[in-house]
């Protein structure tokens, strides 16, 4: 299974007020086996831009702590039309831009989406492609 990593995963790492443990368990599992995620090259951009605005020491953090986890080993995937065109019928769903992003790539590697977004989870729960974290790890996440 691979995991297609959301940007509100990441924050939690970071901030004290956000902490998360099952965003912790994410992170052990990124740092022991990065290959079994993903990323749209836009979390890189969320993530930093959240830090800047909502860390005191944003860039810093950002370079000291996201740099080395992206520098790991996921695998990072940029926008292609084919990603857009695959992202367009998730936006029709009601998904941003951002997020059927995010949906598309998992669709498109055969994947899960895990992301603390309830709503973008419900406009696409038909669709297989999201596990909202607000309701814990998914099921298959000890197994693999």
């Amino acid at each position: 299974m691979i995991w297609i990593l959301d940007a509100s995963v990441a924050v939690r790492w970071f901030l004290e007020n956000e902490n998360s443990q099952d965003a912790d368990a994410i992170l052990y599992r990124v740092i022991e086996t990065p290959k079994l995620f993903a990323v749209p090259e836009l979390f890189c951009f969320e993530v930093y831009a959240v830090l800047c605005r909502v860390h005191p020491l944003g860039y810093k953090t950002f370079v000291q702590g996201m740099i080395p986890i992206l520098n790991g080993g996921i695998f990072r995937q940029p926008m292609t039309e084919d990603l857009a065109k695959k992202a367009s019928v998730y936006v029709k769903k009601g998904l941003t831009g951002y997020d059927a992003s995010y949906a598309s790539l998992a669709k498109q590697m055969k994947g899960v989406w895990i992301t603390f977004d309830q709503k973008a989870c419900r406009c696409i729960q038909d669709e297989y492609v999201s596990h909202d974290l607000t309701k814990g790890l998914p099921e298959k996440w000890e197994s693999e």
